[in-house]
This record gives structure tokens, C-alpha cells and sequence, in this order.
């Protein structure tokens, strides 16, 4: 057996029992528009654990290596380590990167306050005291400041101050006086040397990475913290050395699972480049429209990517030569192209204007000379220019155009980048004997730095940085999650790009798309096409019946023991220490209320998170400071114990004290988070506008009658039940888990003569994901998209009530983990109020869990006594 990498030997610790809470300095003291993603905040808790273990880390130097695809929030780590790592003592971080135009982008991040991208606080503070981010030049001034430093520099400069020493540069002196937090960006442009070794020490000493090496071992305390979303451990050497450094493994597939990232589709043609870039331009100019349509003000980015700078510098002069020669004629020709999708879009504006000619004048005014930027070669990658391609999310950046030859190809990822163009049709180095040639490589990762989703919300906040339709990729919107790149449709050309973005994680081997179809007799059935279906709203829950502090504050003793002040100087070969007399110590516990008001309000002044704005967001009954610190509602009641050893206890200690206590008030104030509830109304939406057919996106097949294998041709029996047939499941076939095909096969032999009996009509609709048929819990406003609706009415009988069920198929593994959704589906019938005309026609219930081992007395009685009611 092959030995652990560090993140597995990590996840055993975590199994074993050993866990970490995430600092408090990095919930603090990152940018309030950062809202950690699951992933990041499992990074964050196996550096930790790493860090503060020194088990783990067998008194090793700290050397971690965060592998993390692109686009996954790298700089986020980064900068809530360089926090964490500030509360251990460390003052001084150096940056470095292997390329100037990362270097602009990153020092834009950390520095500049006023950008969207800042990644840090407003104020950041630590003990009550501020703290500033300082970039600096060298680090030449002392170890007693309290503000973090920051060095940027390229792998190249930092290897040519150390091998060559100049005035107010590096040295290693430097590194041997101070302890410094080293992050190295892209970081497996440091590993020449690893990859090949040599024998000669002359050679070994003028390498980047013996540079870095050397600076890094200078000082036993300093630390090494590399990024890369690339780490070749394909190379023996490269895996030697990180296999006990990698601290977190979280590559592209891992990303792309996850739903965060784009997805893909080679948009291939038979076409001139010129038509091929236009086709592009029609497709962006349809998304902008798209999400204009769902109320969302995002501009689409056209990537224009040429092989040769010279190539690029024609093809830019030709663009704008054939924009201004454009016509609506020539956009209503792309319709023979046959693309299904570019038909869609030439259809969407011709539904606006026949002529297409606002669609031509809409092309002329987002993609002019001034909506562009060329990023060709380094006389373009100066700062503006670099400002401008790495904040292309913002809403007052212009550019809709980005010509460009290999500028871009690392360090830079972007949101709303939708289309790349390639503006060549060679194969240029083409893998042999069935590799991948190095430049389709290169390609696939050109194509990862636009794989970052795009967020938006269309229904839920809750899934606003997620794919949301890969349970309904025939949906128009799918589009807005949807990246394309623009080829010749060359077979051999998309086999080795396929499989090149097969190895980079970014598509799955064997994508596998599956369709639920409405059957036409449900489509023709009056049912469909006239009645309802209602769903509620997650609204905010409001703070207004909040009088008090949480009981957990108001009563609660902090503890806080006082510096003495005093020292001596022993003689260690004595008996001095033996003869050290003791020192008597004094307990004093004070009620807030008690102690001075100058004294409460001088210490709450420090923080910034108990400004009084912010505490009457959280406590809106709050009057004043004063009310907050003294009164029994609040922190009146809460004690503060005090031991000392001075004869008597000061204004300065009490202070000392109080500002101690107060960091744990403003650690509960800064945890208090949106509240939601589940509206009690139930608004009606017209059937036949949420169901329709629906084309499935999924990663794998669960074999033996699991996710995604069909119901009807299911190998196993206990399964299989041909739906084709049965008029009263309105799709063609049953995609879901075996525990929700057990419930269909339930209702086939359990549930309907009961309602057939009844003179009933009947019908159950597997809700593959159906956003608008999603509820929300009345209690939390938690999102619940039952696996299955059941409709049931009167047959032929006028003024009828239609019932609306939900019923939830849930697994023995997650029945005690999910009560709360049987809870709230319980709760449904009692509490339910329905909005719109049709209001008394319609009524709802929540049945229980179906399952099918434990579960199928409780759900028969309640299906039971419900249809007795009917």
C-alpha cells in the first residue's frame, strides 16, 4: 500500500475525533461579501488541524501545498491564512508569483479597498485592536509592529534580489531575521529543479527554486504556504516531494461535481472565422438578453483567442472592418447553419423584431473598438490593462471583447466569460500514438480560466452560485451556465480536445443525459392544461420580537487574569526559584452593571462589530449603548471575574478585563445570521407552464435499480415496473433513487384501486428537480423539493376540490438526518393558506415518509384515512 498523502492522513485524524473550529479572526476579518463555500471552509480546518498538531506534524518546518482547481477561491485561502496566521505571531508575508500580470490582479485584491475584489474587512481587528494590511517594499523595519505586511514580487525578482544583493532589496538576511509566512502563487512554476535534478551545484544554485528553497530554511519558524491548481504528480520527483505537503486536494473534477463550475460545449462549425465569430457574438448577445429577462444586469465576454500575435493584430483590424458591413441579412443566414441552439436564439430576436435589424444594431454597439481590449503580448500588459481584464465582472467595466494570444492563458479566471473563439483551424503539436498534443492542453486549460460559474439567482439565493439546470439542461436558461468554445468541426480536433478536458477535470469521461418526457395523453388531458399547483415562498424573518441578548450572553461569566507587572532575575545554578516566596492573588467578580459606564463604553469603542448600528440590526428594541451595557436584558447580568495579584484593582485592569469579555460579545453579535421563515400562503402557477419535458444532466448510473437507471427496463424485478402504460404517471419513465421507484410500484398496487374505487382521478409527478415546485419550511425557511406531487379530484363532477399531496421516498441512511422535512410536510395540511381565484378549489397535504423496510404502516394509515375524506 502506497503511502498517505497528507490530506488523507488529515481526513483519518478528523474520523478519529480530532476537529477544529474555524478561527474567529477569519469570519471577522474577511470581506463581508465573502460567504465561505463548504470546500474553503474544509481547507481552512485542515490547515489548522495540521498547523496546531504537533503530532502531525512530527516538528517539521510548516511547507503545505493547497491544490485547488481554478477558480475555486485560492486568494480567499490566502488571505484568511495570512489572518489566522497573524493571531500565531506572524507579521511579515511574502507574495510571489511566477507572472507580472497575476501580480497587478493579486495586489489589487489584498490592497485596494475601494475594489470589488478587496478580500478583506473594512476593519480587521484582533485582541480590540485595528489592524492594517501594509504593503511593503522589504523587510527591513522591526518585529514589533502590529499591522500585517505584505511583499509582492515575482518568482523571477525574488531570485534575482537574493542571487544578486542590491540596495533596499531581499537578502537573506531578511529571511534569517524574521520569520516569514512565504505563498507562492501558481506554484509548480518552483519545481525546475525537482523536475530535473542535477549534479551540478554551480547550476542547482542559479535555479528559481534553490533561491526559494534557500530563503525559506533560513529561518526554522518561517512557513511555506504554495497554491496551484496544476501539480504535476505524474512526475516521480514532483509527488516525492508533496506527498506529505499536500494539506488539500481539491482539483477541477472535484469542482465541476460540485456544481460550481460552467458548463462546457464545443460549439463546432463548418464556417470562415469571420462567421465563426459572429455566431459567437449572436450567442453572447442572447445571453445578455436572457438574463436581462430574469432581471439580472450581466454582460457576456467573447474571448477572441489567435495562435499568433500578428494574426491577432489582422483579425482585429477585420472585425471591426465587418461589424461596420453588417446586416441583418447576414444574421438571419445563420439559421441555415443548423444549430440548434443559434436557431433558438435567431428565433428569440425575431420574436422581438422580424427584421432582426435591433439585433444588428445591438451586435454594432456592444462589440465596438471601446467595448474591446487586446492582450496580446507584454506591450499590452501593462496595469490599466490588467485592471481591466481582472474586474471584467464589474458593472462599470466596458469590455465585452478580449483579443488575445497566450497573455491570459494563467493565473486569470473570470466569471462572465461565456465564448471563446478559436481563431485557427490547424492542430499545431497534435498528440502521437494517441496523446494529447501539449497545445490542445493548453487549450482545455484556456478554457478552465472561464469555468467559474456565474451567479445569479432566478428562485432561491440558496443556489445562486450553483448550476442550476442540470436537471433541466432543454431549459432556455441553461445557457446562462454554459460555456462555449467556437472550432472548426474537425473530428479529430474535438476527440483530443474532449479528452484533454477529460484529463484537466473539466468534462465528464461519459456525460450520460437522460429525458423524462410528459406522456401526450396527460399533455391533451384538461387536467394539464387547466389546472394549478401551488408552492410557498422563503421570506425573511424579521428580528422585531428579539427584546434581549441571548440568554447564553446575558448570564455568563468571562474570565480574565491581570498581568502582575513585576520580575526578577534568577540565578538557575542557586536556590533562588526553591525560595521564591509566594504571591498572593485576588479574585474580584463584577456584574457589567456595576463597573463604570466610562470604563464599558471606552472598551466597547475598540470594536467595530458592536457600533451601535450594527447592534440595532440585531437587537432592533435596542434604545442605546447604554441599554446594551448595563441593562439585566442585556449585558447588566453578565459577570466578569478578575484575578490579580496587585493591591488593588484598577481602572486600567477592570478595563483590561471588560475589552477581554467583549471580544467574546462581539464573536456572538458577528455569528447572528439572516433568519428565514416559510410563508403560510401557498400561490398558485399554471400546471402546464412548470411541467414539460425535462433533459437530465448526470455523472453516473446507480446500477440494480439506483439514481438514474430506468424504472421500466430495471434487471431488477423488485424495481422494474413498465410506466408506459400507466396513465396515471405523467412522465414516460422513473430516473430516481430505488427507494422512489419502491414508492411508485407502492402506489401501482397499493394506493390505486383504493382511489380507482372512488370514481378518482389520479396522477403522480416525479419532481426531477422542478425549481417551482419547491417549498420552503414554515419554522426556517429551509428549501424542500419533495421527490413526488400527487393530484387527485372527482372525476367529471363540477365544482370538485383538486388535493395536492407531497410525498418524500427517503432511504433508512437518511430518515433521522431529514425529520425536519416530515415535520414540515406534516404541518402543511393545518397550516396551509391558499392565494389566487381558484383558492377553495384547491387543498394540500403532507403524507410521511414512504420506506419502504420501517416505514409503510405509518404512510398506508395516513394515505388511508386522507382518501376517506375524499
Amino acid at each position: 500500500m502506497s503511502e498517505q498523502f497528507l490530506y488523507e492522513k488529515l481526513d483519518t485524524a478528523k474520523e478519529m475525533g480530532y476537529g477544529v473550529v474555524l478561527p474567529e479572526i477569519i469570519k471577522s476579518g474577511l470581506s463581508k461579501i465573502i460567504s465561505l463555500r463548504e470546500y474553503q471552509l474544509e481547507a481552512f480546518s485542515n490547515f489548522v488541524l495540521y498547523f496546531e498538531n504537533e503530532h502531525l506534524r512530527k516538528n517539521k518546518q510548516v511547507h503545505t501545498l493547497f491544490h485547488m482547481a481554478t477558480g475555486s477561491g485560492k486568494t480567499v485561502i490566502m488571505a484568511g491564512l495570512i489572518l489566522y496566521l497573524y493571531t500565531k505571531g506572524y507579521r511579515k508575508f511574502l507574495f510571489f508569483v511566477n507572472q507580472t500580470n497575476v501580480l497587478e490582479k493579486t495586489i489589487d485584491n489584498f490592497t485596494n479597498s475601494l475594489s470589488n475584489k478587496y478580500l478583506f474587512n473594512d476593519v480587521i481587528e484582533y485582541l480590540g485592536n485595528k489592524v492594517k494590511i501594509k504593503r511593503v517594499e522589504n523587510f527591513s523595519g522591526g518585529t514589533l509592529d502590529d499591522d500585517i505586511e505584505i511583499l509582492f514580487t515575482t518568482t523571477q525578482k525574488l531570485h534575482m534580489d537574493l542571487f544578486e544583493t542590491k540596495e533596499n532589496s531581499l537578502t537573506y538576511d531578511d529571511f534569517e531575521n524574521h520569520k516569514v509566512v512565504f505563498i507562492s502563487d501558481e506554484s509548480h512554476h518552483i519545481n525546475s529543479l525537482t523536475k530535473k535534478p542535477t549534479k551540478y551545484e554551480e547550476e542547482a544554485a542559479t535555479s528559481w527554486e534553490y533561491s526559494v528553497t534557500n530563503a525559506f530554511a533560513s529561518n526554522k519558524d518561517s512557513i511555506m504556504l504554495e497554491f496551484t491548481a496544476t501539480c504535476d504528480l505524474k512526475d516521480a520527483n514532483v509527488l516525492q516531494k508533496y506527498r506529505d505537503k499536500i494539506v488539500f486536494n481539491y482539483p477541477l473534477l472535484s469542482f465541476r461535481e460540485s456544481g460550481y463550475t460552467k458548463d462546457f460545449q464545443n460549439f463546432a462549425t463548418d464556417t470562415n472565422l469571420w462567421t465563426r465569430t459572429l455566431m459567437a457574438l449572436v450567442m453572447s448577445e442572447y445571453r445578455r438578453f436572457l438574463f436581462a429577462d430574469i432581471k439580472h444586469n450581466i454582460k457576456p465576454v467573447v474571448m477572441l483567442k489567435s495562435q499568433k500575435i500578428d494574426e491577432s493584430k489582422k483579425f482585429y483590424e477585420e472585425f471591426f472592418r465587418k461589424i461596420k458591413e453588417l446586416t441583418s441579412y447576414d444574421l438571419m443566414n445563420l439559421e441555415l447553419v443548423g444549430i440548434e441552439k443559434l436557431t433558438e436564439a435567431i428565433q428569440y430576436f425575431k420574436g422581438k423584431d422580424e427584421t432582426l435589424e435591433n439585433l444588428e444594431h445591438s451586435i454594432k454597439n456592444a462589440f465596438a473598438e471601446d467595448t474591446s481590449i487586446i492582450m496580446n503580448g507584454s506591450s499590452d500588459n501593462n496595469k490599466k490593462n490588467q485592471l481591466l481584464v481582472n474586474s471584467l465582472e464589474d458593472l462599470d467595466n466596458p469590455i465585452r471583447l478580449i483579443f488575445a494570444v497566450d497573455m491570459l492563458n494563467e493565473g486569470w479566471d473570470v466569471l462572465n466569460l461565456f465564448d471563446i473563439v478559436r481563431l485557427y483551424d490547424t492542430r499545431q503539436g497534435s498528440g502521437k500514438a494517441g496523446k494529447i498534443g501539449a497545445y490542445t492542453i493548453k487549450e482545455a486549460q484556456l478554457i478552465g480560466r472561464g469555468a467559474r460559474y456565474c451567479p445569479f439567482v432566478v428562485d432561491d439565493d440558496e443556489l445562486k452560485f450553483k448550476r442550476k439546470y442540470d436537471g433541466d439542461i432543454s431549459n432556455p436558461n441553461r445557457l446562462l451556465e454554459t460555456m462555449y468554445f467556437h472550432s472548426k468541426n474537425d473530428s479529430r480536433y474535438i476527440s483530443e480536445l474532449k479528452n484533454a478536458l477529460i484529463e484537466t477535470g473539466l468534462q465528464a469521461p461519459d456525460p450520460i443525459v437522460l429525458e423524462y418526457r410528459l406522456k401526450d395523453e396527460f399533455k391533451d388531458s384538461e387536467f394539464y392544461k387547466n389546472s394549478f399547483v401551488y408552492s410557498n415562498k422563503r421570506l425573511p424573518k424579521g428580528r422585531e420580537e428579539v427584546h434581549s441578548l441571548e440568554p447564553s450572553m446575558r448570564t455568563k461569566t468571562h474570565y480574565y487574569t491581570a498581568l502582575s507587572g513585576k520580575g526578577k532575575i534568577f540565578n538557575l545554578f542557586g536556590d533562588d526559584i526553591a525560595s521564591t516566596a509566594s504571591v498572593k492573588t485576588n479574585i474580584k467578580k463584577l456584574k457589567f452593571k456595576e463597573i463604570g459606564y466610562n470604563i464599558l463604553l471606552g472598551a466597547i469603542e475598540c470594536f467595530e462589530e458592536l457600533r451601535f448600528d450594527i447592534l440595532k440590526a440585531k437587537y432592533p428594541s435596542l434604545k442605546s449603548m447604554k441599554e446594551f451595557l448595563t441593562s439585566d436584558d442585556y449585558l447588566g447580568k453578565a459577570n466578569v471575574e478578575i484575578t490579580y495579584t496587585q493591591e488593588e484593582l484598577t481602572g486600567k485592569i477592570i478595563f483590561a478585563a471588560v475589552k477581554h469579555a467583549l471580544e467574546k460579545v462581539a464573536s456572538h453579535v458577528l455569528a447572528i445570521k439572516p433568519e428565514f421563515i416559510g410563508s403560510t400562503e401557498f400561490e398558485p402557477k399554471q400546471l402546464s407552464s412548470v411541467l414539460r419535458d425535462k433533459t437530465i444532466s448526470l455523472t453516473a448510473i446507480e446500477a440494480n435499480g439506483g439514481k438514474g437507471n430506468s424504472q421500466n427496463f430495471c434487471s431488477n424485478e423488485e424495481y422494474r415496473l413498465d410506466l408506459s402504460n400507466e396513465s396515471w404517471y405523467v412522465f414516460n419513465d422513473n430516473y430516481g433513487t430505488s427507494e422512489e421507484k419502491l414508492f411508485v410500484k407502492y402506489f401501482k398496487t397499493n394506493i390505486e384501486t383504493k382511489l380507482k374505487n372512488k370514481d378518482l382521478e389520479y396522477y403522480v409527478i416525479r419532481n426531477e428537480r422542478i425549481p417551482e415546485l419547491a417549498i420552503y419550511s414554515f419554522e426556517a425557511g429551509e428549501r424542500f423539493e419533495p421527490d413526488f406531487l400527487l393530484f387527485v379530484r372527482k372525476q367529471r363532477k363540477e365544482g370538485s376540490k383538486t388535493y395536492q399531496g407531497y410525498v418524500e421516498p427517503k432511504g433508512n441512511q437518511l430518515l433521522e438526518n431529514n425529520a425536519w422535512k416530515e415535520e414540515f410536510s406534516l404541518q402543511i395540511k393545518d397550516k396551509h393558506s391558499l392565494a389566487g381565484l381558484f383558492a377553495d378549489s384547491y387543498k394540500i397535504i403532507g403524507f410521511p415518509f414512504f420506506n419502504n423496510e420501517n416505514r409503510t404502516c405509518e404512510f398506508e394509515k395516513a394515505i388511508d384515512e386522507w382518501i376517506l375524506t375524499l
